[in-house]
């Protein structure tokens, strides 16, 4: 009866070392699965910030030429009506394109958020799997010591009995 007890706890420990073992494996995973992602969202909006910024000047640059333009057309009594709508229609096109460019940065930005938050729960919830990994661990203890003291026990009865009985002790079972 005493080597099944045993025997049932070299099963436990082994299946607790291997479920922690893969708990810390996946909290591992995860980790790493976060980082990368977390630098390609970096590297996506440093490439759109940058295609952002030469948008803006590239809009600016337009707006100036425009400037210039119509400057030229006033003093020649606006002689080419079609050419100032031409630019006018391609600002409209620079301002459609820098406001699209604005919202995909502010979608990315709002994707980075959900990514973050999304990061804060999977902290919890290694955060909660640790909890519970140590209160297996505590668990285990208070069983492995529940169960020695109960075959110390066992034990000290068995020697009374047979002092009772007057039979020579017999020695333990090593351990």
């Amino acid at each position: 009866m005493k080597t099944v007890k045993k025997a049932k706890k070299a099963t436990k420990k082994p299946a607790m070392k291997d479920e922690k073992a893969e708990l810390k494996r996946e909290v591992g995973k995860l980790k790493r699965e976060l980082s990368i992602r977390t630098r390609n969202l970096e590297s996506q909006i440093k490439s759109q910030e940058e295609a952002l910024r030469k948008g803006a000047e590239e809009f600016e640059k337009l707006g100036q030429e425009l400037k210039k333009r119509k400057e030229t057309l006033s003093q020649a009594r606006k002689e080419n009506a079609a050419r100032i709508n031409e630019l006018e229609l391609k600002v409209g096109e620079m301002s459609g394109l820098l406001k699209s460019k604005e919202e995909e940065l502010s979608a990315t930005k709002a994707a980075l958020g959900l990514k973050d938050a999304e990061l804060n729960k999977l902290k919890e919830e290694v955060e909660y799997k640790n909890k519970q990994l140590a209160a297996k661990d505590i668990e285990m203890e208070h069983y492995k010591k529940a169960s020695e003291e109960r075959i110390f026990e066992l034990e000290a009865k068995i020697r009374e009995l047979e002092a009772r009985i007057g039979e020579p002790p017999q020695p333990p079972p090593p351990q």
